[in-house]
């Protein structure tokens, strides 16, 4: 395995910052590239920190927006979209598997997808501009971080629905060891720069998904793998501001 192009690839998926392979990297390299999705975590959230203070100067309400564009735009709302997926597909599955996955292969968005998706950004902003007036801008590097160390634990336990899909692919040839370890490592780091009840509420939402995506569809999709990001981030920007106020 080459550790060099597994983080690459790690950064294609994860983010818009262009990556290019000659050949693309065979399947064992790919899938190495979920011990370095706390790396990439960090690094997002690093740019987070680093905005947030070199914005320190001009009115909250302002750099949060400026963070939380920046947040969408390097992820390329890819999390997003698996989000708006996701909620049309949960509603519209009515119960039924094969309904849900079929929704949510659909790439048109509607009312229930959109409303999810202002209601978890809006929970984001007002999350920052809570942190932006504590001046408390290294905890911005903890949501991105924490969501992107557990989700590669989250899809190593749990069944990935679609056999020809790339995430099953990730999963089949995983480093296991290796990525738990790389994700522990990174949580004790989270536990350590922020507070332990932040880690539980992320670890305890993250269970109830998994939870739920057993239950309707009996595993994990890309789409749902994309949600729970995007909703541990959010539940990691809540928790932060219960334990700071």
């Amino acid at each position: 395995m080459n550790y060099l192009k597994s983080s690459l690839v790690a950064l294609q998926f994860l983010t818009q910052i262009p990556v290019h392979f000659k050949k693309y990297p065979e399947s064992k390299t790919a899938a190495g590239s979920l011990i370095f999705y706390p790396l990439i975590g960090g690094l997002i959230g690093l740019a987070l920190v680093a905005i947030g203070f070199f914005l320190a100067d001009l009115p909250e309400l302002f750099s949060a927006a400026i963070l939380l564009v920046f947040w969408v735009a390097i992820t390329g709302a890819l999390h997003i979209d698996g989000l708006a997926d996701s909620c049309d597909a949960w509603i519209g599955g009515q119960g039924s598997a094969a309904r849900t996955l079929e929704i949510m292969k659909d790439p048109c968005s509607g009312p229930i997808a959109v409303v999810t998706v202002l209601c978890t950004l809006l929970l984001k902003f007002s999350a920052m501009v809570a942190v932006l007036e504590v001046q408390a801008y290294w905890m911005l590097m903890l949501a991105p971080l924490v969501a992107r160390s557990m989700l590669p634990i989250l899809l190593l336990l749990t069944p990935y629905v679609r056999a020809g899909g790339i995430g099953a692919v990730l999963v089949s040839h995983a480093p296991r060891t290796q990525v738990y370890c790389g994700c522990g490592l990174a949580l004790i780091f989270a536990y350590l720069l922020g507070n332990g009840s932040i880690i539980i509420m992320a670890a305890v939402s993250l269970y109830c998904l998994r939870m739920m995506m057993i239950k309707r569809i009996n595993g994990i999709t890309g789409d749902t793998a994309g949600a729970s990001i995007e909703i541990v981030e959010a539940v990691v920007l809540v928790a932060i501001v219960i334990n700071l106020y």
